[in-house]
């Protein structure tokens, strides 16, 4: 009796947890939603959700932030995948007319976060390492707007298609509709403006997708489908996913909206009434091309040429003065800013603009005055030592760097001898003044500390293995990490930074960086390298779970002291006093250990930032710190440190209130 009085109680408890979870959603419109978004994807103040601008290369995700049960229950050890239908509506607004890109998903995945993933045709699920990979359980309905990704496959643009894993489609056709009791099809160009209703739905016993399209002025689901693929999706599907939007943009770019959406598992998708939705910002009519119009045209600019004729000689200095001059390097990369647009963000470059200054130049906050866009101009000191033509060849490698934990590169221009670069604006500020700085007093607690710390780690990940070439940032360190508004972390300055081909030895290239981050081996070889750059991130682990500098003038080193402290059997004594002991021990020891383990003083022993980042996931275990030798520690470095200074130029990087010596002896 007791038995089945049990078994009623779970199977009331399992019927209840089944039923708790969601199943369904709306939005008409998309203020007051949580969202969980990442790169580009903002929530505009009239409610339409944006994925992308029309900057080149950027991602914008936006997912629900709840997961869903995507089997049914059943005793079955193999159940089958649920039925599930969505519905939405988006718009396309291309920069110009016949220039947009790259396209926009909607997408089924185990998680929201996708590390590394691509832009332009791999529209922010996948890259070229993981395409096709089994293991990405990625489903989605693409809307790809650009011609030519694939030898056979995906090869033309306007077109809609289902991806299973890969940006390949399994299967595409041209973006068109049916009419109600008409026969032929309509061409529909996705990328005009003009807002879209898709239908996509999965009918689980049948294992069918059904994707449908028809523009929002018609607002009836038209009886044919564009795409009815036989598919059963159990193979590619995990038991928990999450469902959203994925967009990007690359050489050609495009505004990705999405106006309204509505999911539903097991059940049709709840309607959208239409009349709720958001209306996305439409391109001017480009003027009238009439003969009367054409010749009013003609009158006006005879009209102004006149009278701009008679100011010519006073004005002459001045439009020389702003007037950018393009040399020969230039014309082999993108000239995306006008001096004059970047002179006015910035009010002159002004003083009370000035929010940084580097190792090479001052940061100023602007705005660009035609789209509000806050950015940060990086003004190059003309006797930075660094020849033009070298900074244009470093620009045009890193400009094409993308990760959501890497400051954006917008773009540059240059008048006579000063390079301006453009970066995206990350309004809180540096690492470095949030943890010795903060405003009002606010202490960074744990668990902003430990994502900052994941986010760096991925990064780092990105320019070490995943990027194209192997990036050397060579100057890991809290003021060169940035933090946006969602507190996430954006490493910055790549001033110092090298790269080379995954199958090529690092160069030997000087001693550069930041006294305390600087690897012993960089000292005595001059060699940097991907452990080079871990030995600065360990240094940043310590200094950020310790909440103390790596130096002091009374000859206290962090990272000897730490490990004086995990010799004792006592290293959560190093912890930041100011976290009141407001932590996880376990992650904090490991931390902690990791730092040691990252900081070590032979480069071998230093783990790569994949395993790296395999610790701080879980995925890994954290093994003893062996083979530190305490007569070679790294006070020990400070003689020869004292050399490579007294023997080269060093220079004073403050940002802020910021003040550390850097040392370049060599770039």
């Amino acid at each position: 009796m007791a038995i089945a009085a049990h078994l009623a109680l779970l199977s009331v408890f399992i019927f209840f947890e089944a039923h708790a979870l969601p199943s369904s959603f709306i939005y008409p419109g998309f203020n007051n939603t949580s969202l969980d978004r990442e790169g580009a994807s903002v929530v505009k103040p009239y409610g339409a959700l944006r994925l992308t601008n029309i900057s080149q290369n950027v991602i914008g995700h936006a997912f629900h932030p709840t997961s869903f049960r995507m089997f049914e229950q059943s005793s079955d050890s193999s159940p089958n995948v649920l039925s599930f239908s969505t519905t939405f509506v988006f718009a396309i607004e291309p920069s110009s007319p016949g220039q947009g890109g790259y396209g926009l998903a909607f997408a089924i995945a185990p998680s929201t976060k996708f590390s590394g993933a691509g832009s332009g045709h791999y529209l922010g699920l996948f890259n070229s390492s993981n395409n096709g990979n089994p293991s990405n359980h990625i489903f989605a309905i693409e809307f790809d707007t650009v011609n030519g990704h694939g030898e056979e496959r995906n090869t033309k643009g306007n077109h809609v298609g289902i991806d299973i894993n890969d940006i390949s489609s399994v299967t595409s056709k041209p973006a068109s509709y049916s009419d109600y009791g008409e026969a032929h099809e309509h061409d529909l160009q996705m990328d005009s403006g003009d807002p879209i209703i898709v239908w996509v739905e999965y009918d689980g016993p049948k294992k069918i997708v059904n994707v449908t399209i028809a523009p929002l002025k018609h607002k009836r689901k038209p009886t044919k489908s564009l795409l009815s693929y036989p598919i059963d999706l159990k193979p590619f599907l995990k038991e928990q996913m999450f469902v959203g939007f994925s967009a990007s943009t690359g050489d050609k770019t495009s505004s990705h909206y999405i106006l309204g959406w509505s999911f539903a598992m097991n059940e049709p998708a709840p309607p959208l009434d239409y009349s709720l939705l958001p209306n996305p910002p439409k391109e001017q009519d480009p003027p009238s091309s009439s003969p009367n119009s054409r010749y009013k045209v003609f009158v006006a600019v005879v009209s102004v040429i006149a009278i701009l004729g008679i100011f010519f000689l006073a004005f002459w200095y001045r439009k020389t003065w702003h007037t950018e001059r393009l040399e020969d390097w230039e014309r082999d990369c993108p000239h995306r800013f006008h001096y004059t647009d970047l002179y006015t963000a910035t009010k002159g470059f002004k003083s009370s603009e000035l929010i940084g200054i580097g190792g090479f130049g001052s940061v100023y906050k602007g705005q660009i005055r035609s789209t509000g866009i806050e950015i940060a101009v990086k003004r190059v000191r003309r006797n930075s030592g660094q020849g033009m033509k070298e900074f244009a060849a470093e620009i045009e490698s890193l400009g094409r760097l993308r990760h959501k934990n890497l400051v954006n590169l917008q773009g540059w221009c240059k008048k006579k001898n000063d390079l301006l670069i453009v970066y995206d604006y990350i309004p809180n500020g540096s690492l470095y003044s949030l943890l010795y700085h903060p405003k009002n007093n606010i202490i960074l607690n744990w668990k902003q500390r430990f994502n900052i710390l994941k986010g760096i780690a991925a990064g780092l990940l990105y320019l070490h293995e995943e990027w194209e070439q192997v990036v050397i940032h060579r100057d890991v360190k809290p003021s060169n990490v940035l933090i946006d508004a969602d507190m996430n972390p954006r490493l910055s300055d790549f001033g110092l930074a090298r790269q080379y081909d995954h199958d090529e030895a690092s160069h030997t290239t000087g001693v550069v960086g930041t006294i305390g981050y600087i690897a012993p081996e960089l000292v005595r070889t001059g060699k940097a390298s991907k452990s080079t750059d871990v030995f600065g991130y360990g240094v940043l682990l310590l200094e950020v779970a310790c909440g103390r500098k790596p130096l002091k003038s009374d000859n206290f080193i962090l990272v000897d002291w730490v490990m004086e402290q995990y010799e004792k059997g006592k290293i959560l004594e190093a912890a930041d006093p100011k976290l009141n002991w407001e932590y996880e021990a376990e992650e904090m020891k490991m931390v902690l250990v990791l730092g040691l383990h990252c900081s070590h003083q032979i480069a071998e022993a230093r783990p790569t930032m994949r395993r790296v980042m395999r610790i701080l996931d879980g995925d890994d275990k954290i093994a003893a710190v062996e083979g530190w030798d305490c007569s070679q520690s790294y006070s020990k470095s400070n003689s020869r440190m004292t050399e490579v200074i007294s023997a080269t130029s060093y220079r004073s990087s403050s940002i802020g209130d910021i003040s550390e010596t850097s040392i370049d002896a060599g770039r």
